[in-house]
């Protein structure tokens, strides 16, 4: 089955959590599940207990379905590095060929167009690294200078 997983920082203390989404009254929440670990017979029974955590709704990511090849989870605005080139994870329509004439809408790897990589994440997921992601390693994608 499919794991349909987002993660978000935390309000209260900027730490990232990861589980289930949902907004109520203009807030954002991500729900984790708090009965993981309790014995067999109370999961057969009972239903999960979910605590509800308030996160930034600007760090709101969802996961891709997808692993790097060390078996990371890869999230949408992660960085990822392939032989020293790095690009963020994003979600929407990307030209999928050089001659730009066809789209796809998906999760794919936005490399800088000098590259002329290909940009499906399916590609690119057992190849690449995470290295960060937007939100806390922004520097990773900063063009380096000559000095």
């Amino acid at each position: 089955m499919r794991e349909i997983l987002f993660k978000g920082k935390r309000i209260d203390n900027g730490e990232w959590v990861e589980g289930y989404y949902t907004e109520s009254k203009g807030k954002t929440f991500i729900g984790i599940d708090i009965s993981i670990g309790i014995d067999d017979i109370f999961e057969v029974f009972c239903t999960p207990v979910i605590r509800w955590l308030e996160v930034d709704p600007e760090t709101l990511c969802q996961f891709t379905g997808l692993c790097d090849k060390n078996g990371k989870k890869i999230w949408e605005n992660d960085i990822v590095n392939h032989n020293g080139k790095y690009a963020p994870v994003k979600f929407g329509m990307y030209c999928s060929s050089f001659d730009c004439g066809k789209y796809n809408f998906g999760f794919y790897v936005d490399f800088p167009e000098e590259t002329f990589y290909r940009k499906e994440l399916g590609y690119w997921c057992r190849k690449v690294e995470v290295a960060g992601d937007i939100f806390d390693n922004p520097e990773l994608l900063q063009e380096k200078s000559d000095e």
